[in-house]
């Protein structure tokens, strides 16, 4: 079963002492989560000042650090319209990178992601459509572009785990409905992790974890790092009382 790491997302250290932040902590945690079972890598490439940053420069630099540590392994980045603010800079810069990760999460509820991801698609990256509500399924659906999607993310937002499983059914009954079978990747965030990640399993879909989501095991105690979110999601899948729950 499919399972994606999310190593930082927009988060610091003062979540976690252990989010990565640099390419060389990028690159170590990379190869930690997947020797601990993870199947593809996500990450949020930052710039010298911690920041995120979508400037082909430091993607380059980024990409180059984590695939020699985790060869062979699909490494996708983020494109989140707030890092650059503009969909017309955001289109610039990815015109220009001249290192392409394997895979860019496009949300589909951000101005200017059709575009990004006919770009993304043309020039051979894969494009994981992230749908966090069912307005952003339905822009998916609207741009055609479904059929052409390496994966589907769906990423609530509610904080409430009934609200989060009720966005997960109606999305997928959207897309489902409209004929999209691009496999599904789930993931909550804090609250929702652990029971959106056992939601996901018991129905067979792809799962994501990772200090982007939360810095918690399941019983609420500490992660010491990915490596053990990464760890203690593949124990969970490997358990019959998570096809059994679903969640």
């Amino acid at each position: 079963m499919f399972l994606k790491a999310a190593l930082n997302g927009a988060r610091s250290t003062a979540y976690h002492p252990r989010v990565p932040i640099t390419a060389q902590q990028l690159a170590a945690d990379a190869r930690a989560a997947v020797q601990a079972g993870a199947d593809a890598i996500h990450l949020h490439v930052r710039g010298e000042d911690g920041m995120e940053t979508l400037a082909g420069d430091e993607l380059a630099r980024t990409l180059a650090a984590v695939r020699a540590s985790i060869p062979g392994t699909p490494v996708g980045v983020t494109s989140r319209l707030p890092i650059v603010g503009s969909p017309a800079e955001r289109l610039r810069l990815a015109r220009g990178w001249t290192a392409l990760p394997d895979f860019v999460s496009v949300n589909f509820d951000e101005e200017g992601s059709p575009e990004l991801a006919e770009l993304l698609l043309a020039r051979g990256v894969g494009v994981e459509a992230g749908l966090a509500d069912a307005d952003a399924a339905r822009a998916l659906l609207a741009s055609g572009l479904s059929a052409h999607c390496l994966r589907i993310l769906i990423e609530p937002r509610e904080e409430d785990v009934d609200a989060a499983r009720a966005t997960v059914s109606a999305i997928d009954g959207i897309l489902s409905g409209a004929g999209a079978a691009a496999p599904r990747v789930v993931h909550g965030v804090d609250a929702t992790a652990w029971p959106l990640l056992n939601y996901a399993g018991g129905r067979g879909w792809g799962m994501r974890i990772g200090f982007e989501d939360t810095r918690d095991l399941m019983d609420g105690s500490p992660a010491a790092d990915n490596a053990a979110l990464v760890l203690a999601a593949r124990a969970l899948l490997s358990s019959p009382l998570c096809s059994v729950r679903g969640g």
